[in-house]
C-alpha cells in the first residue's frame, strides 16, 4: 500500500495561517509515501506570495508531486501573464512542470494545465498527453497510475461544464489508452470522489476522480478547509477528508470513501458490497 496526502488551492496571500501548523502536524503524523499539491499555491503570483510557499513546502516531506494552477501566473501584470506565465513559479517552486515520480507500486505524473490565454479555465495539449503515454507505457501493469492537475476532469452534478478542463475527451481517451487510474485535482475548493464512468462513455474504462477542497485559504466558498489522505492498493483505494474543526482548532476526519478496481474499470465500495450491485 502506498499513502499519498493530496493538498490543493494554498493560495499564499489569502491563507488562515491558525491552519499552517495543524496541517503541518498532520501531514507528519500520516508519513505519506508522496505529497501531491494540485495547483493555486497563491492567490495573485506575487514574490512574496511564492517566498511564503515555498518556505512551507520545505517544512512538507517529501517526495512532493506539485502543478501549478491559474492563480499562479500573474493577472494584472501583462508582460509576466504573457511573456514569462510561470517564471516565478519555476524559480521559487519547481521548473519542472511535468513532475514524475514512481516505485515499484504507483507512478504519479503531474500535469500542467493552467494557460495565461484564460484567467481561470485550464487545458490539456496533445503534445502533454503524448508524453505523459509515452512515459507510462513502459511501467509494468500492476502499478497504479495516477494524474494530477490543477483543474478537473469531472465533478458531481451542481458544477457547470465549463469548470472542466478543456480538451478533456481527447485526454479522457489518452488515459484510457494509457492505463490510467486516479485523476488528482483541485481548482473548485471543494472535496469530490468518484467515478467517470457517467460522463465518459469508454468501453471497459472508468477512472477515479480525486477533488480536493482548499487546504489553507481564507476562500473557502461554503466549504471547510480540507485535504485527503489517499490509500493505494492495486484493486483499491481508500480516501480519508480531513476537515478543519474550528472548535478543536484542528483537522479531523470528516469522511472516507472507498472504491475498487475490475479490470479497468472503478466503482465505489459500500460495506464490502461494490455499488455497481454485486
Amino acid at each position: 500500500m502506498r499513502t499519498l496526502v493530496h493538498l490543493s488551492d494554498l493560495h499564499f496571500g489569502r491563507v488562515d495561517q491558525a491552519l499552517l501548523g495543524p496541517l503541518r502536524a498532520l501531514v507528519e503524523r500520516v508519513d505519506p509515501d508522496v505529497v501531491v499539491i494540485s495547483g493555486d499555491l497563491t492567490q495573485r503570483a506575487k514574490l512574496d506570495e511564492f517566498e511564503q510557499a515555498r518556505a512551507f513546502l520545505d517544512t512538507l516531506p517529501g517526495p512532493q508531486i506539485v502543478v501549478p494552477g491559474n492563480h499562479d501566473i500573474s493577472l494584472y501584470n501583462v508582460f509576466r501573464r504573457f511573456v514569462k506565465p510561470l517564471a516565478r513559479y519555476k524559480r521559487y517552486i519547481t521548473d519542472d512542470l511535468d513532475p514524475f515520480y514512481a516505485d515499484d507500486e504507483i507512478a504519479v505524473i503531474g500535469v500542467n494545465t493552467a494557460r495565461s490565454l484564460t484567467i481561470k479555465d485550464g487545458r490539456v495539449s496533445r503534445t502533454q498527453l503524448a508524453a505523459l503515454h509515452e512515459q507510462l507505457a513502459g511501467l509494468a501493469p500492476e502499478i497504479t497510475r495516477i494524474v494530477v492537475t490543477h483543474h478537473p476532469f469531472d465533478l458531481p452534478d451542481g458544477f457547470e461544464e465549463r469548470d472542466l478542463v478543456r480538451r478533456r475527451s481527447l485526454a479522457m481517451q489518452a488515459f484510457s489508452e494509457s492505463g490510467v487510474d486516479i485523476l488528482m485535482a483541485g481548482h473548485m475548493h471543494a472535496s469530490h470522489a468518484g467515478s467517470t464512468a457517467a460522463r465518459y462513455q469508454i468501453s471497459e474504462y472508468a477512472a477515479l476522480v480525486v477533488q480536493a477542497g482548499t487546504a489553507t485559504s481564507t476562500r473557502g466558498r461554503g466549504e471547510v478547509n480540507s485535504f485527503n489522505v489517499v490509500r493505494v492498493e492495486p484493486l483499491k483505494v481508500e480516501i480519508d477528508r480531513y476537515g478543519w474543526d474550528v472548535v478543536r482548532g484542528e483537522f479531523a476526519l470528516v469522511a472516507t470513501e472507498k472504491f475498487m478496481r475490475t479490470g479497468n474499470v472503478w466503482t465505489p465500495h459500500i460495506d464490502g458490497l461494490m455499488a455497481a450491485g454485486l
